[in-house]
């Protein structure tokens, strides 16, 4: 089978799934038949979801492109300030943005509730599924592992740099431009169901003796039933709070 050469060129976040010989350079690669760019690119050890746009010979094109013998490409990650003329994204724009985190993220996947983020975990979950609830509820896959973000079903992932948990808050927040949308003590943190205000006499025989006589305003979530109130715990969450948004 005959090999062929392309040139290639990654750009910003991208590289930091490369070996360091080859960041932030262009090099060759070389390759046999016509594989996909999709193909080649996860071959180099970077997942699809983290690509935003590839130009070959300086056009945008898509995952199915066949690569060939001397094309040229230049591949980017996501940039909130990318110019891209007539040049076509590899996938739509979301419209808002909620989330499932694999089993190594459950401190994140707290905090992001707390933040008011639609967020799915599962400590139990396994790649398949979560690759599943992704794809089928538009969900974006966070994850540390990169093999899961490789599967061929997830359109929208992102593999989290980050190891401490508060900066890994950041790091989401950051990548997609989501401090504006934060709406603190929103979801329910065990579930992530929505919490609605409610009456006392509603929760009444749900509450704690001292809790009955001390506090007026409740929040129940609509899933699960759990009951919030601003207890002695609640300073300490709105400190958290001003600690993952800053």
């Amino acid at each position: 089978m005959r090999s062929n050469h392309a040139y290639f060129r990654f750009y910003g976040s991208l590289n930091d799934f490369l070996p360091s010989f080859r960041r932030q350079q262009g090099f060759i690669y070389l390759v046999r038949g016509n594989p996909s760019i999709k193909d080649t690119i996860e071959a180099l050890g970077v997942p699809h979801p983290e690509v935003e746009l590839i130009l070959a010979n300086g056009q945008s094109v898509n995952f199915n492109y066949p690569l060939k013998d001397g094309d040229q490409f230049s591949v980017y990650p996501h940039f909130t300030s990318l110019s891209l003329g007539s040049r076509q994204l590899l996938r739509p724009p979301l419209l808002s943005y909620c989330f499932v985190l694999d089993v190594h993220l459950g401190k994140l996947a707290t905090y992001l509730r707390l933040l008011g983020f639609d967020t799915w975990y599962r400590h139990d979950c396994d790649d398949e599924e979560l690759a599943n609830i992704s794809h089928s509820e538009g969900r974006i896959l966070l994850t540390r592992d990169r093999g899961l973000l490789k599967r061929r079903i997830v359109t929208y992932g992102y593999w989290v740099r980050t190891i401490d948990p508060i900066g890994q808050v950041r790091e989401v927040l950051e990548r997609f431009a989501l401090i504006a949308q934060i709406r603190p003590f929103q979801r329910c943190l065990r579930c992530n169901g929505e919490l609605v205000s409610v009456e006392k006499e509603q929760v009444l025989a749900q509450l704690p003796a001292n809790t009955r006589q001390y506090y007026n305003e409740f929040y129940l979530c609509q899933r699960c039933q759990q009951v919030y109130w601003k207890g002695a715990h609640y300073s300490d969450l709105q400190q958290l709070v001003e600690r993952l948004s800053n």
